[in-house]
């Protein structure tokens, strides 16, 4: 099939939108699955196993119980005992992605990503080559379950709005009863959309979420219905001015936004949810430096240098804090970032135990900046994960926080010079030979580098009495 180039979109200017949303079909859970044969028909459920786990997605015999994705894991386990946890794998997640995309790009260049496992397509100058939305869903569908092993549904209308609501209507059902699959395509005409939407409950609309929502109830409001039929300014007065027209322009299927094939990214790192809470500051720099290894490698992998470091803490309590720093110039090396990083999370007491701690950079530009790099090596240049008399000896005058955090700049400029063209080495060493080749000695343990990938740890962490299975993946019965 031949691929469908943007000078193929000119003649369809005129015409009226033909938009997709596909959603995979329980996409996590699915790929587990189709790597473990064994699990095929059980109530799978992917995420954290442990007590301060969360559901972060289920296969439709998990769902026939009540469990759901971002449900605690343990009101998961009460509600389905028998559900074999699996730790996410956000690595597959992500290869199975990029076949997913390279499907949806062979049909139009016109994606716009929502998330791993679902996006929006304009098909609108794709129709003369590939036949009308439906046929393309249809053919989308048929392409996924040939190159991936996998389901999706997919929604077909005019606008996004109507198209993401669409796929949401194609997909399986699962309750008490049994699973009841889906129809795989749903198509909302044009002069249908009102009759579609309008029954459908308040919160199927974006941006209703549970305090909109609460607002909502408080005028009576059930349906979309309802929304529509509130007299003029009183979604205003109720929500405010911009939140009010956008949802008032919404109820009335009034959704003219273009599909965006191009999409910065905002901001990359990572968080952990720890087992226990913790207080030995120590141990807490070490978990923050494997982030920020990841989170950098990351960073670089993008092409990108960041402005901004933020590091979040969340403690035993629920109480949460953030600490940020904003550079004169860009960083990308992991010894850059962790000098900031490792200041701004000194300045944080931890009296109250540490439940969750993170790592996101920002503020990005491109990471060739011109910048002179040595290879001096020095005392001056030396890797601020090892220790130093600034942290040993409460005496030394860099033993203050907030003093070496107000040298940040000073200190992840000189560090960047100095690690930038070593940065590069590991990276390249580590695309031939794997992440856990090389890498910073503080992060070596004893079972060895302890390399962090992408997405590990971010559903809360693993029941510590979990089985083994057939391979080396945690689970837990």
């Amino acid at each position: 099939m031949a691929e469908v180039r943007s000078s193929d979109m000119r003649s369809a200017e005129r015409s009226e939108r033909v938009i997709l949303h596909v959603d995979m079909d329980a996409f996590f859970a699915s790929v587990e699955v189709l790597d473990d044969p064994t699990l095929q028909g059980r109530p799978v459920i992917v995420g954290g196993s442990g007590a301060r786990g969360v559901v972060a997605a289920c296969t439709y015999e998990a769902r026939m119980f009540g469990v759901h994705s971002a449900m605690p894991s343990s009101v998961a386990r009460r509600l389905c005992p028998g559900a074999v946890f699996v730790d996410g794998r956000f690595h597959r997640y992500v290869e199975e992605s990029r076949k997913l995309h390279a499907v949806f790009h062979s049909v139009t260049p016109l994606v716009e990503g929502i998330s791993l496992d679902e996006a929006f397509l304009d098909v609108t100058g794709s129709q003369q080559l590939l036949g009308d939305g439906p046929t393309i869903a249809s053919f989308i569908r048929e392409r996924v379950y040939e190159e991936l092993h996998l389901t999706c549904s997919v929604g077909v209308a005019r606008s996004k709005l109507m198209a993401k609501l669409a796929s949401k209507a194609a997909k399986p059902q699962a309750n008490r009863s049994g699973i009841s699959p889906g129809a795989g395509v749903v198509v909302v005409p044009a002069e249908e959309e009102l009759s579609f939407l309008h029954p459908l409950p308040v919160r199927a609309l974006w941006g209703v979420g549970p305090v909109t929502g609460k607002k909502l109830d408080s005028l009576g409001v059930a349906t979309i219905g309802d929304v529509a039929a509130l007299p003029d300014g009183v979604l205003e007065h109720c929500l405010g001015r911009a939140q009010g027209v956008h949802l008032a322009a919404l109820a009335r299927g009034d959704d003219p936004r273009p599909v965006e094939s191009v999409q910065e990214a905002k901001s990359i790192g990572h968080e952990e949810t720890f087992p226990v809470d913790l207080w030995d500051r120590g141990t807490l720099h070490d978990h923050l430096l494997r982030m920020v290894d990841a989170s950098s490698t990351n960073l670089r992998g993008s092409g990108l240098a960041a402005r901004t470091v933020n590091v979040k803490v969340r403690f035993g309590d629920f109480t949460m804090t953030t600490r940020s720093h904003t550079l004169g110039a860009p960083i990308d090396a992991s010894q850059a970032v962790a000098a900031v990083a490792l200041a701004l999370f000194d300045t944080v007491d931890l009296g109250r135990g540490v439940r969750l701690l993170g790592i996101s950079l920002s503020g990005f530009g491109d990471s060739d900046r011109g910048v002179q790099l040595s290879m001096d090596l020095g005392e001056d240049a030396a890797p601020v994960a090892e220790e130093s008399p600034a942290r040993s000896d409460p005496s030394h005058p860099d033993h203050d926080p907030r003093r070496r955090l107000d040298r940040a700049d000073d200190d992840a400029e000189r560090i960047q010079e100095s690690w930038g063209a070593v940065t590069a080495a590991v990276d390249a060493i580590r695309a031939r030979y794997g992440g856990s080749s090389v890498g910073p000695a503080s992060l070596v343990g004893s079972d060895g580098l302890r390399i962090r990938r992408r997405g590990e740890a971010q559903w809360g962490p693993t029941a510590p009495d979990g089985p083994q299975l057939d391979d080396d993946r945690p689970r837990t019965l």
